[in-house]
C-alpha cells in the first residue's frame, strides 16, 4: 500500500454507444456491473480485470491504485 492519494472519480465510456459518464468509485466494494444511462447496456469487467472501472474507466479502482488486489 502506498501513501499516494487515491482518485475516486473515473469516467466510464460505454463500448456499445460511446456515452461517457463520470462516476464516484466505491472504496469498500467492487463494481462488477454498470448500466449505461444512454443505451442501457450492462457493462461487465473484461477478462483479467477486477471491475468495470478497470475495464472502461479513465482511472482504475482504488485498491488497484494503491497496489492491492481488488476484491480480495
Amino acid at each position: 500500500m502506498t501513501d499516494t492519494p487515491v482518485t475516486l472519480e473515473s469516467t466510464l465510456t460505454c463500448p456499445a454507444c460511446g456515452h461517457a459518464q463520470t462516476e464516484t468509485m466505491p472504496t469498500d466494494a467492487c463494481q462488477w456491473f454498470y448500466e449505461c444511462s444512454a443505451c442501457h447496456t450492462v457493462l461487465k469487467p473484461k477478462p483479467g480485470d477486477c471491475c468495470v472501472y478497470c475495464s472502461y474507466g479513465t482511472v482504475v479502482c482504488p485498491p488497484i491504485q494503491q497496489g492491492d488486489s481488488c476484491c480480495g
